[in-house]
């Protein structure tokens, strides 16, 4: 068993901007993906929860090349500290090294892989998703954004020698040579881009040794606050929302996710001021909002699927985290104003 993975606001705010720009404003696309509002206001989603938004778009703007046009118009602004660091590389292959290096700060959610050629060479995206099989979307945006990228950072266009998916086309094929403008292969073994090795060592616009040494220690520095800091509430937390959804998680079962003992774990989580049990209820509560608002499910139902025995006991737990009942705050309207919302 693993932590599910998990990805950054900046990429998240990629699929939001990519739907407003056809539309789709924020809080109706959050509301048909299922997620919560509030959750804007975490660090870092799981992976999960991304997906979901993934299909939403896709569903609200109607758009088969939604994930194309979504990752052309990423920058380096999509990459936080890590689009500085990647703009300042001596070159292509070296930025490349270093997405390697640091990617969990965009998103963990996949790896790339460079298979060196004599005259070119292939960079291979693995994606890694959740419970939920990714969208071809998410693929699509992620080699998209790679091109819009490189792009950048060349100042100039850059035209791969091919593209290939190893997932189905989904969209217009002259959408995909609009995007790529070369060869684009479907049901591919990989999902990659080719690349020329003359692109690939040639210096980048901004390229700046001292400079990409400083990204380079604050991008460090960001891994170690994700490794060492918040980032064990968030995975667990990530965690806790990916299991919830067949069993109530045990301590023993993150413990176990994280490859430590039980032990290690509370000795962890006591360091840095955490409770496995304040983390899982607070799972259960927005899980429970989210879920009532859902006319079509029983409450009793809600609540057993939440791990509550009996509805009497869910209730209890309701009133403790609204200061309402399941009935009155599915009754009351609109998302904001609901009697008792609170954090």
């Amino acid at each position: 068993m693993t932590l599910q993975a998990t990805v950054s606001m900046n990429w998240v705010n990629t699929v939001l901007d990519a739907a407003a720009r056809q539309g789709v404003a924020r809080e109706a696309l959050l509301t048909q993906a299922g997620i919560a509002l509030d959750d804007l206001q975490q660090e870092r989603w799981p992976i999960d929860h991304i997906t979901r938004l993934w299909r939403a778009a896709v569903r609200a703007t109607q758009d088969a090349g939604f994930g194309l046009k979504a990752g052309s118009q990423v920058g380096p602004a999509n990459f936080n500290v890590v689009g500085e660091l990647l703009q300042t590389s001596a070159s292509l292959r070296e930025a490349i090294a270093a997405v390697q290096k640091y990617q969990r700060l965009i998103s963990d959610g996949g790896r790339f892989q460079m298979v060196a050629g004599a005259q070119a060479s292939w960079l291979i995206y693995h994606p890694r998703q959740g419970t939920l099989a990714f969208s071809p979307h998410q693929v699509e945006a992620v080699l998209a954004a790679v091109l819009s990228f490189i792009g950048g950072a060349m100042g100039a266009v850059v035209r791969p020698l091919r593209v290939q998916f190893s997932q189905p086309r989904v969209g217009l094929l002259a959408g995909y040579r609009e995007v790529f403008a070369c060869p684009v292969a479907f049901e591919q073994a990989f999902s990659g881009l080719l690349l020329d090795n003359a692109l690939l060592d040639a210096p980048l616009l901004r390229a700046d040794q001292r400079r990409a040494r400083e990204h380079q220690r604050a991008a460090a520095a960001r891994m170690a606050e994700l490794t060492q800091g918040g980032a064990l509430a968030q995975e667990l937390r990530a965690w806790m929302i990916a299991t919830l959804a067949s069993r109530v998680p045990t301590r023993a079962e993150a413990a176990q996710a994280l490859g430590v003992s039980e032990r290690t774990l509370a000795r962890r989580m006591q360091a840095q001021g955490l409770s496995f049990t304040a983390l899982l209820d607070g799972v259960r509560r927005d899980a429970a909002l989210q879920a009532v608002t859902d006319s079509t499910r029983a409450l009793a139902d809600i609540g057993l699927a939440l791990g509550f025995a009996e509805p009497a006991v869910f209730w209890r737990a309701f009133r403790r985290w609204t200061g309402c009942t399941p009935q009155a705050w599915r009754d009351s309207p609109g998302d904001t104003g609901k009697p008792g919302n609170r954090s």
